[in-house]
């Protein structure tokens, strides 16, 4: 430091032991020792956090930095600026002086600047007749010198912390998409498992997650869920090494059959409509809904005609109008991840996608199909895409379904308030469908 001697500040501002443990940092700058301004301040600026400065305490900095005249900070340059509270005011971006003076004072008392005050408080510098500073009044920025070190080691931890933070957030990120997708492909295949149970886990731990979380935080929930996809997999893995060994057993049984020519045997028919029946009771993603069902039955010649004479209107039971699946979509793109292949491009594929979410958010079955007969499939899997948009806000998301069916079947509900509401909530954010 250039004064060699304690120096206190001027008028009613204290002193503190905080400012004397400055000013003696500042006395130890090694011989020598040089840095450029523009560089440590970007470093100043990475460890902002460790170092407890505001970003408005940043944009002073950065104008007292102008004012030094070199690139390089250097005792042998001098380490005194002298700018007035106008002249910095303007190249603070227009501070008003109250709040310069707030933010100046966050930077001596983090120990970046130190304050060298002449005795009326001015700042000045005096010259001798070759023009050569002798004696300069303002802010030192010796600290700055005096920390570059410490301050260039405290900028690379940050820079590591938040590139750790970066890939554990890309990695739980993914292991996320995994787990919902790997569920939603157990669910359509029909393979055995406590799914409830899983998805109930995935729910917890999602619900675990910070919304501003630290790397420290993060790490033990990426752990469990790597378990939990893990778990998953084996049973997976589990289905594939059964199938095989079914295929196999299969083909050598047909084997046998064939080859006596004179065999009676036939293969026995598939269980085509009880295994429907079961699929669409359960609600499993690869059955289409109730509906769907009726109507693949054949239709006798002539049409269907009820007691009266009149043509069957198939969708007569159904007491709400579908929406455009692009604007379901709009509404609600937090659905878009459940569907095959991460996207939806029809229904079938919102209503695969619906029993997915419904498994997850706790809906029973039995809930979820008194909603598809009194709502019609459309409207049912549309209700629980809007759930899932607003899960945040309903505390039980079951109850809240059948709620909707009942009032539906008294014509108190309406979808399409609640579509235009989550439309204008979304606003142009919302992703469509590919």
């Amino acid at each position: 430091m250039e004064s060699g001697y304690v120096t206190t500040p001027f008028g009613r501002r204290p002193m503190s032991l905080g400012m004397l443990a400055s000013q003696q940092l500042a006395e130890t700058i090694e011989p020598g020792m040089k840095r450029g301004k523009w560089k440590l301040f970007r470093a100043i600026c990475e460890a902002r956090p460790a170092l407890g400065v505001t970003d408005r305490a940043l944009t002073v900095l950065d104008a007292l930095l102008t004012f030094y005249p070199d690139d390089e900070i250097s005792e042998e340059k001098g380490l005194i600026v002298f700018p007035s509270n106008a002249q910095l005011s303007l190249r603070a971006r227009g501070m008003t002086p109250a709040t310069l003076r707030r933010h100046l004072a966050v930077l001596v008392e983090a120990g970046l600047i130190l304050r060298k005050d002449s005795p009326n408080g001015k700042r000045y510098a005096r010259r001798d007749r070759a023009g050569t500073v002798g004696d300069a009044f303002g802010f030192s920025v010796a600290p700055l010198l005096a920390r570059a070190v410490e301050i260039e080691n405290l900028a690379a931890q940050e820079v590591a912390d938040r590139e750790l933070l970066r890939a554990i957030r890309e990695r739980l990120t993914i292991c996320r998409r995994d787990i919902s997708k790997l569920i939603a492909t157990a669910l359509e295949e029909g393979v055995s498992g406590d799914w409830e149970g899983i998805s109930g886990m995935f729910r917890t731990l999602l619900a675990r997650i910070p919304r501003v979380a630290t790397a420290e935080e993060l790490a033990p929930l990426l752990d469990e869920m790597g378990l939990l996809r893990a778990e998953i997999v084996n049973l997976l893995e589990r289905r594939i090494k059964t199938q095989k060994i079914d295929a196999n057993e299969s083909q050598i049984e047909h084997h046998k059959q064939n080859s006596n020519p004179d065999s009676n045997y036939e293969l026995e028919p598939s269980f085509e409509t009880k295994q429907g029946e079961r699929v669409v009771a359960d609600l499993e993603p690869n059955a289409g809904p109730p509906d769907e069902q009726r109507l693949k039955q054949p239709k006798p010649s002539g049409g269907m005609r009820n007691k009266a004479g009149a043509a069957a209107d198939p969708g007569a039971g159904h007491t709400l109008k579908s929406f455009p699946l692009g604007l379901v979509l709009q509404a609600c793109p937090g659905i878009l991840d459940y569907g095959p292949g991460g996207t939806i491009g029809n229904w079938r594929d919102l209503m695969s996608a619906a029993v997915v979410v419904r498994s997850m958010l706790g809906v029973s079955p039995s809930a979820y199909e008194e909603a598809c007969s009194g709502m019609g499939p459309e409207n049912a899997a549309t209700v629980i895409a809007c759930i899932l948009e607003r899960g945040g806000h309903i505390n039980s998301p079951g109850g809240y379904l059948r709620d909707l069916t009942r009032r539906t079947e008294r014509g108190e509900f309406a979808i399409g308030p609640m579509l235009m509401a989550l439309v204008r909530a979304n606003g142009p954010t919302a992703r469509h469908a590919s």
